[in-house]
């Protein structure tokens, strides 16, 4: 372990967060098995609390960590406008995939940005 931060290198890459107990970074199917406990036990917890207090119970959906990682993705698209930035914190090969990907994202904040640049100039005359 170097500062905290794990020193396995996958596809590259290394710095990883998490790890399991043999220090290794955690297989897709343990981080989803994981998020299903957590969901699946506040959810019960939830019903409970609701009957309670008599109101409806606010149940989490199931999801993944792809969901997960799709969500981070869509929210840096809206953040960031630079594709080669979105293509390189997640780690495509090419920007196509990026785009194919993300396109809804990105087309959004396409939008927005002439949007931008339209007000600009009409600051300007």
């Amino acid at each position: 372990m170097l500062g905290g931060l794990n020193t396995q290198v996958i596809d590259g890459m290394s710095g990883f967060v998490f790890q399991n107990a043999e220090g290794n970074v955690p297989n897709p199917q343990t981080v989803n098995q994981t998020i299903k406990r957590i969901v699946s036990s506040y959810n019960a917890e939830e019903i409970i609390k609701a009957a309670k207090e008599k109101r409806e119970p606010f149940i989490l959906p199931e999801f993944s960590c792809h969901v997960l990682r799709h969500t981070f993705a869509t929210r840096l698209c809206e953040a960031e406008s630079n594709l080669k930035v979105i293509q390189s914190v997640m780690g495509h090969r090419n920007v196509e995939t990026t785009m194919d990907i993300y396109a809804e994202a990105t087309e959004e904040k396409k939008q927005q940005s002439f949007e931008g640049l339209a007000d600009k100039l009409d600051n300007l005359f």
